[in-house]
């Protein structure tokens, strides 16, 4: 199977387009049969979606995506998103379990699993924010200066269920990187071209815990990502009997012996294939933009946390409560308060082996930059998946199918409301097995047998298309749509 990645879309669809279109004629291929586009994809459908997405008003721009979204164009390849932290959130959010943003155009939702002929594919959208994490989805429109940009900040409830996963995954998509991804391929020469990477990269801030967490469970042969705006390469193996975290010193970084001045991972690879020229004069579509001298990096502006980030190293384990002597109350006039006012009692995860239906041990990570000349934002692969589930063998057609297993998770989960807070906490993979196991026979019976799995091209325009006459810079918040796929 042929696929193309592309990192951050920032809303250059005829471009990112264009240059599949280029490099497959330049590898002899008739083009690519999906394209995963690694967040930032910015689905704009008009001028009042603008307000809802954390950009400076100077920087707006209408982008490419209002074109499909009104069918004046239809996508060439079927592609997937993951959400990032430059989105039109409140569209997004009409699609939380995922769906069609345009003919063509799949986006994956806060978190997915779908298949796509014999590929199996995983996606978790936003990024890293450690205060925002264990918190419902509380955003409501018309949304507010802090609501812009908490939106997109990825969710524990949302990762807890990708955890609940037990079957073999090919292929992981996440915006941001998973945490200390950086370490297990060439860091010194990533350090070299993004120096300010490398505080965070010792202190253990650079990335998303809460994608480690999800490729550390899932560990799919391909792991997909973007966010930084750079391409990197890396390596993860597994030990089906240990930790897969490589050994660390005290400042986040591996031990090493000797001269680490050229030190990289002896088994990355060099996955080759890249489009990184402009395409003047291609007929399919404008050619990618010229570098701006001026250019700010949008994504730096607001991604590190305004307080302490909790430093969870697993996901099964509760956050310990704060010391007695921070307690400014005393116990004796706190057992004097109603039972409403006490404070709730940690669940304790059992742990839980590693399910033996993931097999893989080895993952390979390519995180690629934005669509702009000279830059290195695509890769064309011919992958072979790993993946030899029910669902994937009985797929033969390269059509895009709900997943089996996703199903009766989503169902298991479906009496928790990802609005209402507090969240409840995570009782455990041994409790949430048998009602997952329940489930599955129940998606078997309704939608397996009677041929139900083929997601249904269900795309219906809810909000008004791009008008020119409004401008980039309406007053109005859009308005809230009920969107029928959901």
């Amino acid at each position: 199977m042929r696929i193309a990645i592309e990192g951050c879309g920032h809303g250059t669809l005829h471009a990112i387009y264009a240059s599949i279109t280029k490099t497959c004629q330049v590898q002899g291929w008739d083009g690519v049969d999906l394209l995963i586009i690694g967040g930032d994809f910015q689905a704009v459908r008009n001028s009042y979606d603008l307000n809802a997405m954390s950009v400076p008003a100077k920087y707006r721009e209408i982008g490419d995506f209002h074109e499909y979204y009104s069918g004046t164009r239809v996508a060439p390849y079927l592609t997937l998103f993951v959400g990032g932290n430059h989105e039109a959130s409140n569209h997004l959010w009409e699609l939380y379990y995922g769906g069609w943003v345009a003919p063509n155009i799949y986006y994956l939702g806060a978190a997915n699993v779908v298949n796509f002929g014999s590929l199996r594919v995983a996606g978790l959208s936003g990024i890293w924010a450690g205060y925002d994490y264990k918190k419902a989805h509380y955003e409501r429109l018309p949304y507010g200066p802090n609501d812009v940009k908490s939106i997109y900040h990825v969710r524990e409830l949302d990762t807890r269920k990708l955890l609940q996963i037990r079957t073999q995954v090919d292929v992981g998509i996440s915006h941001d990187w998973p945490r200390k991804i950086e370490w297990q391929g060439d860091f010194n020469q990533l350090f070299r071209f993004k120096p300010h990477f490398k505080t965070d990269a010792q202190n253990g801030r650079l990335g998303s815990p809460a994608a480690k967490y999800v490729m550390d469970r899932l560990r799919p042969k391909w792991w997909f990502a973007a966010h930084l705006h750079c391409k990197y390469s890396a390596i993860v193996q597994f030990n089906r009997d240990a930790d897969s975290t490589p050994a660390v010193n005290a400042i986040g970084a591996p031990y090493a012996s000797g001269d680490t001045k050229n030190a990289q991972n002896t088994k990355e690879i060099d996955l080759g294939n890249d489009a990184e020229q402009p395409l003047d004069g291609d007929a399919s579509g404008p050619p990618a933009k010229i570098r701006n001298n001026d250019e700010i990096d949008l994504d730096m502006e607001d991604d590190m946390p305004a307080v302490s980030e909790l430093p969870w190293s697993n996901h099964g384990s509760t956050v310990a409560q704060a010391s007695e002597n921070s307690n400014s109350v005393p116990s004796d006039l706190r057992d004097q308060l109603p039972a409403s006012f006490a404070r709730p009692v940690p669940v304790s995860a059992p742990s839980v082996s590693h399910p033996e239906a993931i097999t893989n041990e080895t993952t390979h990570f390519l995180a690629l930059d934005k669509c702009l000349s000279g830059r290195r934002f695509l890769q064309i692969l011919d992958v072979d998946p790993v993946s030899r589930s029910s669902d994937t063998r009985a797929n033969t057609q390269q059509s895009l199918t709900y997943d089996k297993e996703w199903l009766a998770i989503t169902r298991a989960f479906r009496n928790i409301n990802p609005l209402t807070s507090p969240v409840p906490y995570d009782h455990g993979e041994s409790h949430y097995r048998p009602l997952i196991e329940a489930e599955e026979a129940w998606v078997e019976e309704n939608i397996v047998k009677p041929g139900r799995m083929v997601i249904p091209e269900k795309f219906e325009i809810t909000a008004p298309v791009y008008d020119p006459e409004v401008g980039l810079h309406p007053k109005e918040h859009p308005r809230e749509y009920t969107n029928p796929q959901t």
